[in-house]
């Protein structure tokens, strides 16, 4: 018997879902930061073993929008909850369950697609916190399965692929063996420069970066791949930022990127990253759209 389904994974921002995501794949494919709208896309990573294929959903943090940018990502966010076979709902290692969090709940007691829980970051609490965690949440009697996990420290991930194992229907494999993710490898190298920005840069500016890829180009040797690409800015002030006195900056976050992309491309890369300003880009509806963020 094959089993196959879609999971999505959802939480406020910066609960460890990516982490998560990418220690299940064992690649690193959903970008991780401490900054909040760190993954702005739904992106699908695609789990197979000999009897299963789990096509897990990351989808971006879900919170209160400030923008135009920020109601797309709320929308991909809610979208998912009615089109997957479970629910993955994920809370980090706080006491009290926060605003966003309750507000989060909320909305999945009016969905009836089977939950479960996952209380991430426990190599952070006592045994004594992780019982009194758990049993606040079982209370809630709405979660198929409550898992207490560490997602860095690829703790009890086995027994949230186990619980999956037992939820997900019979069904086809929808992907070839050795896929594991939808998304082309331009999108996973901007995304991999975003984080580099994302983890090097004052907290203002990251929310208002956007990547594009221009062009990925093998030499004619084929032992290096050029790879071009714009990052944009939302003032003038921030590219100054982004690059840095004499340039050290953005030199730094090209070394970073381009560790990560010879990694993923397994070959060596001439990285070129040219700063952009587009104006309050975030706000307006025709960047968003032209940046690939399909608002209907």
């Amino acid at each position: 018997m094959y089993k196959s389904g879609f999971v999505t994974v959802i939480g406020r921002p910066n609960v460890g879902k990516s982490t998560l995501l990418n220690q299940i794949i064992g690649e690193k494919i959903s970008i991780i930061s401490d900054k909040p709208q760190t993954t702005r896309n739904k992106i699908q990573l695609v789990y197979t073993e000999e009897n299963i294929q789990i096509v897990f959903l990351d989808t971006p943090g879900i919170q209160t929008p400030k923008n135009v940018l920020g109601e797309y990502m709320l929308k991909v966010s809610k979208s998912t909850l009615n089109e997957v076979d479970v629910i993955t709902f994920m809370v980090d290692n706080s006491l009290e369950i926060g605003k966003q969090d309750k507000g989060i709940i909320e909305q999945l007691m009016e969905v009836k697609t089977p939950k479960i829980l996952l209380i991430n970051k426990i190599d952070q609490l006592t045994k004594e916190e992780i019982d009194y965690l758990i049993n606040k949440y079982k209370a809630m009697n709405m979660f198929e399965y409550i898992i207490p996990i560490s997602a860095i420290q690829n703790k009890n991930i086995d027994l949230f692929i186990s619980a999956l194992k037992k939820m997900l229907p019979e069904g086809p494999q929808y992907y070839p063996d050795d896929m594991i993710t939808d998304q082309p490898e331009r999108m996973i190298i901007s995304e991999i420069v975003r984080e580099k920005a994302l983890n090097n840069l004052q907290e203002e500016i990251p929310h208002g970066i956007y990547v594009e890829v221009q062009e990925i180009k093998e030499r004619e040797d084929k032992n290096l791949l050029d790879v071009h690409v714009n990052l944009y800015c939302e003032k003038e002030s921030h590219k100054g930022m982004i690059i840095g006195k004499n340039g050290k900056m953005l030199k730094k976050i090209g070394t970073e990127a381009r560790n990560d992309i010879e990694k993923l491309m397994d070959t060596k890369v001439n990285l070129k990253i040219w700063v952009k300003v587009e104006k309050n880009w975030r706000d307006k509806v025709d960047k968003v759209k032209y940046f690939g963020y399909k608002l209907s």
